[in-house]
């Protein structure tokens, strides 16, 4: 699977999958559907996208530059979703237990992270990473 054409790993192809988020064209239904659409956001360089789907409360401290120049700087390799919890249709909250694999300084790197979501007005948040 070329991690370029299905950065999210679940495809089918950017264009049906995470790409309608990306663009504003649909909504994310689920907050794993969120949390796709955001590793594809870091892989795709699309960086006011993260700012967009934070929880409103923090992205007033959201730092785009820095955020886009990490993205930049980092070949990402993969996404893997391990565990979900809520986070459907009709939840109201959820958590998203993902590992996301990218080198880095010419070494490939593993960032494993439980995210929390909450939906607003219908729409997904990422709202933090939570420690177990």
């Amino acid at each position: 699977m070329d991690n370029q054409v299905y950065p999210c790993g679940r495809g089918p192809a950017f264009e049906a999958c995470c790409e309608p988020y990306l663009t504003g064209s649909s909504l994310p239904k689920t907050a794993e559907d969120l949390m796709r659409s955001r590793y594809t956001a870091f892989a795709r360089h699309r960086i006011s996208y993260l700012k967009d789907t934070l929880w409103p409360k923090h992205q007033s401290s959201f730092d785009e530059p820095a955020t886009a120049r990490w993205a930049s700087e980092n070949h990402w390799a993969g996404l893997t979703v391990l565990e979900v919890h809520g986070g459907g249709e009709a939840d109201r909250e959820g958590t998203v237990l993902f590992e996301a694999k990218y080198l880095s300084g010419g070494k490939l790197v593993t960032h494993r992270e439980r995210s929390r979501f909450r939906k607003k007005s219908g729409r997904w948040f990422y709202v933090e990473a939570i420690t177990d």
